[in-house]
């Protein structure tokens, strides 16, 4: 016999449905980079939505907080997932220090928390049993959330939240939530909120370098390109990757490579044409802790080299990108109507992704190897690629919660050849990749 509370209890159980799997789609887009990630959660019911391969901690109660830490094995974790848990806990600073112990250095700690704005609504419709009871005790400022993490050594990496109509309504509802998550996200009106914080640790790294430099029409420019290349203490390696030329750059490469015995030098043709693919194939074959990407131009003089490693080793960040857009550039570096461009991508980009980046196109980049699956992951979302590679590099760094930082370089004239972009042609692709982006950023879509 049909029972008007069966109606109900579907409804709830559609609506739990989709907002778990909006849910766990946003935090899985983070973990790919890491080896050990663990998840702790006070809801059970959230339990069976999981569908990451990480180790599961459920607490039962926030009372004798430390002694179920306790009776865990003592293994540390790269990345920490927190859900449901501080609305429900009486001291926020004791069980943040308590799972500190748990992470490794520079570790990073994701937490989603229900978002205050909602407080009214939530508490009105259990009262009229709507909504199932529950249990949390107190909704909580992101302001003050912040700040208990400050005061533990942690920092902020970004914020934001997510699912204003997480309901799936026969896939319409779905459509409905990714408008207004796009075109109200500025209010902030998501009812579920992500925090991601890491420890900050001063150890001084020395990664082992792979040295990327993409060359197409460039056989004037590398001579002088590698001999200007620094001398590490680490282990490093120089990776030309050869465009289909008219001039002789893959001769010119492999002679460099001859000439130059005690250095290791990796030289090949890609396969397709573009500065994207020859980094692409030329991750593929490095080897080492960290890549940096350098223009066979010289219009960034090799030598800053060692102070972009410098900032990778002596923070903990995982990106660093290059700006042009800081110092007064040499006449004819970069042409007025590239210059006008780059800044409105800019602008538009540090809006999309939630970094301010004053420089987005700049050649020169550098980053850790372990973010290449972060990379692949984000590629796999993507319907138009980018034919540079800047933005994918970026792109899935900020999407996967990297922290990236700026260097600032002097930007100079090319010497030899002329550039191999086309501002019309790929200035259009861009403008369709950014309304790609708009879509994987701003909204819950798994």
């Amino acid at each position: 016999m049909y029972n008007k509370n069966d109606s109900k209890n579907f409804m709830l159980k559609l609506s739990r449905e989709q907002f778990y799997k909006n849910h766990f789609s946003e935090i899985n887009k983070y973990i790919q980079p890491y080896n050990s990630v663990l998840h702790i959660t006070s809801n059970l019911s959230e339990n069976k939505h999981n569908q990451g391969n990480y180790d599961t901690f459920y607490i039962d109660s926030t009372e004798n907080l430390e002694d179920q830490i306790k009776n865990r094995d003592k293994k540390k974790y790269d990345f920490i997932v927190v859900t449901d848990i501080f609305e429900v806990s009486s001291d926020i600073y004791q069980f943040v220090k308590l799972f500190k112990n748990l992470l490794v250095d520079e570790g990073k700690i994701l937490l989603t928390s229900i978002n205050p704005k909602w407080n009214i609504l939530f508490k009105t419709l259990e009262s009229v049993g709507l909504k199932r009871k529950s249990q949390i005790n107190s909704y909580i400022k992101p302001s003050k959330i912040s700040n208990i993490f400050y005061s533990l050594n942690f920092e902020k990496l970004k914020s934001y939240n997510r699912q204003i109509f997480p309901f799936s309504l026969f896939g319409f509802g779905r459509m409905l939530n990714i408008f207004l998550e796009i075109f109200l996200g500025y209010f902030n009106l998501g009812i579920k909120t992500y925090f991601l914080y890491q420890l900050k640790n001063e150890v001084v790294k020395d990664y082992t370098k792979s040295i990327i430099v993409p060359a197409k029409n460039e056989s004037g420019n590398l001579r002088e390109l590698v001999k200007r290349i620094p001398t590490f203490s680490n282990k490093y390696e120089i990776i030309i990757a050869c465009g289909p030329s008219k001039d002789n750059t893959l001769e010119v490469a492999k002679s460099i490579k001859d000439e130059n015995n005690n250095l290791e030098i990796l030289v090949f043709e890609q396969t397709k044409n573009g500065k994207a693919n020859a980094v692409w194939e030329a991750i593929k074959q490095s080897k080492y802790d960290a890549i940096a990407i350098l223009d066979a131009d010289i219009s960034v003089d090799p030598e800053e080299l060692i102070n972009f490693f410098e900032v990778l080793e002596n923070t903990n960040c995982d990106f660093v990108n290059g700006t042009r857009l800081m110092y007064p550039m040499e006449d004819s570096a970069m042409r007025y109507i590239n210059k006008l461009g780059n800044r409105s991508f800019q602008y538009l980009i540090s809006k999309l992704i939630g970094i301010n980046l004053s420089d987005t196109l700049c050649g020169t980049k550098l980053f850790k190897k372990s973010r290449i699956e972060s990379l692949h992951t984000w590629q796999k979302k993507l319907i138009i690629a980018d034919p540079f590679c800047d933005f994918d590099l970026i792109f899935s760094s900020a999407y996967s919660g990297a922290k990236i930082l700026e260097y600032p370089v002097h930007y100079r004239s090319r010497k030899y050849g002329k550039t191999n972009i086309s501002r019309f042609r790929d200035g259009w692709k861009l403008i369709l990749y950014l309304f790609n982006s708009l879509l994987l950023f701003k909204s819950s879509k798994y």
